[in-house]
């Protein structure tokens, strides 16, 4: 009996640690790739929705990648305040002058969600200029993934999962925990995608405006966790026929309305500009015909590639720091 209760702590251990450690990832990323599709005009639907399932199940796939390249995990954040309490007047907005300010060990060491943003634009023009269905199609749905994580305030503060030892959890609650308990009360009608004028100034004042919710999602946890018993905020709960522990759904419900629906607002804006992010870049090619396209060699070839980084997902450990979703 003893081993047996070893065995299950253990086992509960590991399920919790790798809960915490995908957010926004493995339950809502595809959930946000497929429902910006409907968002597209009908010039753009048909061939976004003929792959569908690519673009949904690979969503996920910057996460699994954190586990294989080193440098990975710096895409999916920007921890800004490094630079200073407000500093975006300071920090440049192309990546050869931050390189120039800051140096490039610094900017990785910090994140560099931003700058990848711009770069994954200019690439995914090119892949609809090209006419190039698997570059599309990979590119849009690691896209999805940067763009959705730019709408997490805690991608955009360097403390990232809390203040203090205290409040450490709060990147699981607000990004994994509390989508997957409010998610079916979402409302999804996001309306279609919009044309970005200036791509490069829209994507820093997503990491802005996470910035600055960042600081209403740390102190709403923060006084929580002074007002609630320890039994109040966690419970345990069957999840595969293993129990884990979990905040609680009571917990959860407090939490999102005193951040008064943000979680909801914020994925209801991560679907709308993944979905405009798309389109202006199809704009900015001079919208192609996209129905012509064809990617059915390019699917069967990506099996292989897929097997392969699920297998070193499984087997290894994230390369970046602790949290890098």
């Amino acid at each position: 009996m003893k081993q047996l209760a070893k065995q299950l702590i253990i086992i509960l251990i590991t399920t919790t640690i790798s809960i915490n450690l995908f957010g926004w990832g493995f339950f809502a990323h595809p959930r946000i790739n497929e429902h910006a599709i409907y968002c597209l005009p009908p010039e753009m639907v048909g061939f976004y929705k003929r792959h569908k399932d690519y673009i949904s199940q690979h969503a996920v796939d910057p996460d699994k990648r954190s586990y294989v390249d080193p440098i990975e995990a710096a895409r999916h954040y920007m921890d800004i305040n490094h630079y200073g309490q407000y500093p975006f007047d300071m920090v440049p907005k192309t990546w050869n002058d931050a390189v120039k300010k800051y140096t490039e060990d610094t900017l990785y060491a910090y994140g560099i969600l931003p700058y990848h943003l711009i770069k994954m634009y200019y690439r995914l023009v090119d892949a609809f200029k090209e006419g190039d269905a698997g570059k599309i199609l990979y590119l849009s749905a690691n896209i999805g993934h940067y763009v959705a994580d730019a709408h997490v305030p805690l991608h955009c503060n360097e403390y990232y999962d809390g203040r203090t030892i205290e409040e450490k959890g709060i990147h699981a609650l607000w990004e994994s925990r509390a989508v997957e308990v409010l998610y079916d009360n979402f409302n999804l009608f996001v309306g279609r995608a919009k044309y970005i004028s200036k791509p490069v100034d829209e994507f820093w004042n997503w990491i802005k405006l996470g910035y600055l919710q960042s600081d209403t999602v740390l102190s709403v946890y923060a006084y929580m966790l002074k007002h609630y018993t320890p039994s109040q905020i966690y419970t345990m709960e069957d999840r595969n026929n293993i129990l884990i522990k979990q905040y609680s759904r009571e917990f959860v419900q407090e939490f999102n309305a005193l951040l008064h629906n943000m979680i909801e607002r914020n994925f209801r804006r991560a679907i709308h500009n993944v979905a405009s992010f798309w389109y202006t870049a199809w704009v900015a090619a001079g919208q192609p015909n996209l129905d012509i396209l064809d990617a059915k060699d390019f699917i069967a070839k990506q099996k292989k590639e897929e097997e392969e980084l699920d297998y070193l997902w499984k087997h290894g450990k994230p390369l970046g720091r602790p949290n890098p979703e």
